[in-house]
């Protein structure tokens, strides 16, 4: 038996939220000590702690059940993740130790509700992304046996793809959290770097790890990050959020793609994409080639050049002292990190700046990069036989994009012909993160496959949000779609949400004497709905459209025909004595077309 999504999981114990402590002795049933996905379960009484903690604040009145976005949802942590009071190992027994306080992403997780069950296994020290490197065993691939399951988050992915919990985090510094979740046809969020802190997180390459969230719907994935999300002053990679990225994608989304695609023979993995592209297509997206070359070039770097040694730097120690403590094929892989010098070092920076600027330049064109989020998958026993040579071919497309300050979302594509799954991955600039989670939601939508490993459908989608990070915005004249002063909008990043029409206590005026022509907007006791658009617009970037406003307008709180308030114009009322009364014509476009055709 499956939990349920995130989503489905909170409305169903909002309302009595003391049902949980019920779900949780049905949850423990289904979940095993001999599965090697897992490294640690949570005691009965480690549960019930974090409920009780839940409980208490409700019942003392301090919070409401609905003060718990994440209210009792229980969720999975790689182990390299703190948990307080439960060891964190890292895939490495002579390394485990019992942190004493919670990372940030766990306290900030638990403080929205969410429940702690275990730690998952996990390429030890997150070294690879395949599953196998771990003296805990093989994580299986949930789909065939015989096949990897990807990594270096494979427990986190294989619990989430077969319904043990709601959502898991695992971490990404060169695909981690996004090739097991193709792997496992679920959805794997990589936020921009420096958005969910990594303090309490054992480090694989500090300066290019993440934290990242799995989960069976990008919709549950993006209340994870956004409940996860956020600047921390102990962590010195943490950043702000400028405000600057576009709420969402242009309405015909414009998708680079390679120009040379490489699927190392697999034809399978190359006929599944071939038909995610052309599903693209069907669904209004223009895809372009591009040049590849600095892509590769950059991923390159992370394994077979001196960034390496971060690694040889993470594992200290252990390596040191204990390398025989190690799994084999990483100990060889941080060994090679001794091999260079701090001059090669910094040369390894120059190189890294250069090609991560040719890179943000190219797809400065482009709403986002699609490409497999794999071009291929192993079995367990070819893996066995060239674990770095196969390793490497799983990171084609990954490699590049934390070293490119890029944020990235592994979404469920188009199956093989073997049955096997065959995701594909977004990738846009830093801070896009809200964009990609918004055509990834359409996108699964219109898909409508089966929930990972699970007989689960698509829950109905919730009612859009507002985003915190921008505002919105209606317009009614010269900033219309196809008006003169549009591009205020758009040059700033700001995105086309919906017509609409105001309540029916406004009136329009066509005002005179202005260049290019506008109208005014006031509020009437004997008014009508006016056509108006919403535009979501960068936080960040509203102050600038708004001191572009000449008077007599200015930017109020109008109310919308469905009860919603929004910023939008307004008009100061000494402008309305030599106007014309226009609000017969229920709109700016409507006077101006039967003006013109008079």
């Amino acid at each position: 038996m499956s939990v349920a999504t995130l989503s489905e999981w909170v409305a169903s114990y909002r309302q009595h939220p003391q049902q949980l402590v019920a779900a949780y002795q049905q949850l423990n049933a289904n979940l095993s000590r001999d599965d090697n996905a897992w490294i640690y379960l949570a005691t009965q009484d480690e549960i019930y702690a974090q409920l009780t903690t839940v409980f208490q604040a409700i019942n003392s009145g301090e919070k409401q059940a609905e003060d718990f976005p994440l209210l009792g949802v229980p969720f999975a942590a790689k182990d390299n993740i703190n948990v307080a009071g439960m060891p964190t190992s890292a895939a490495c027994p002579a390394f485990t130790y019992t942190p004493e306080k919670d990372a940030t992403v766990i306290a900030r997780l638990k403080a929205a509700g969410a429940i702690v069950v275990g730690k998952t296994n996990l390429d030890q020290f997150a070294t690879g992304l395949v599953g196998t490197r771990s003296p805990f065993g093989a994580v299986k691939n949930t789909f065939n046996p015989e096949y990897v399951s990807g990594g270096s988050s494979s427990g986190s992915a294989s619990v989430v793809a077969r319904g043990l919990v709601c959502f898991s985090l695992g971490t990404d510094t060169a695909g981690s959290g996004r090739v097991p979740a193709g792997f496992n046809n679920i959805v794997g969020l990589k936020p921009t770097k420096g958005w969910i802190s990594t303090t309490g997180v054992v480090p694989a390459c500090r300066l290019n790890d993440c934290v990242s969230v799995f989960a069976l719907t990008v919709e549950d994935a993006e209340t994870v990050a956004a409940v996860a999300g956020g600047y921390d002053p102990q962590d010195p990679y943490s950043r702000s959020n400028p405000h600057t990225a576009p709420a969402r994608f242009n309405e015909k989304p414009r998708f680079a793609i390679p120009d040379q695609l490489e699927f190392f023979g697999d034809k399978y993995s190359e006929a599944a994409f071939a038909k995610t592209l052309q599903r693209l297509e069907q669904q209004g997206a223009e895809l372009i080639p591009i040049d590849f070359t600095a892509f590769n070039q950059l991923a390159e770097q992370l394994y077979y050049g001196a960034w390496v040694a971060e690694r040889t730097v993470a594992v200290g120690e252990i390596f040191k002292n204990q390398p025989e403590a190690m799994d084999p094929t990483v100990r060889g892989i941080v060994a090679n990190g001794l091999k260079y010098t701090a001059c090669d070092a910094w040369q390894a920076e120059y190189t890294r700046a250069e090609l991560a600027q040719k890179i943000n330049a190219q797809l400065s064109e482009f709403d986002a990069l699609v490409v497999p989020t794999s071009p291929t998958i192993h079995t367990l026993a070819e893996m066995a036989q060239e674990p770095v040579r196969y390793n490497s071919q799983f990171g084609t497309y990954t490699n590049f994009t934390n070293l490119a300050d890029l944020c990235a979302l592994a979404l469920p594509g188009d199956f093989r012909e073997d049955g096997l799954p065959a995701g594909i991955t977004i990738i846009a600039p830093a801070w896009h993160d809200q964009a990609l989670s918004h055509f990834g939601k359409s996108w699964q939508q219109a898909l409508n496959l089966p929930l990972g490993a699970t007989e689960k459908t698509l829950p109905a989608t919730l009612a859009a949000k507002i985003s915190a990070n921008h505002v919105r915005v209606a317009v009614v004249g010269a900033h219309l779609r196809g008006m003169p002063l549009n591009h205020q909008l758009t040059t700033r990043h700001a995105v086309f949400i919906e017509e609409s029409r105001t309540a029916a206590n406004y009136r329009l005026y066509a005002l005179a004497n202005t260049q290019p022509p506008k109208p005014g907007l006031a509020k009437s006791p004997s008014g009508q709905p006016i056509a108006v658009e919403l535009w979501d617009i960068p936080l960040a970037r509203f102050g600038e459209f708004v001191a572009e406003i000449p008077a007599p307008l200015g930017i109020g709180t109008l109310t919308l025909e469905d009860g919603r308030s929004v910023k939008g114009f307004i008009c100061e009322p000494t402008a309305l004595h030599d106007a014309t009364d226009i609000t017969a014509w229920g709109g700016w476009k409507a006077w101006l077309a039967r003006h013109h055709s008079a």
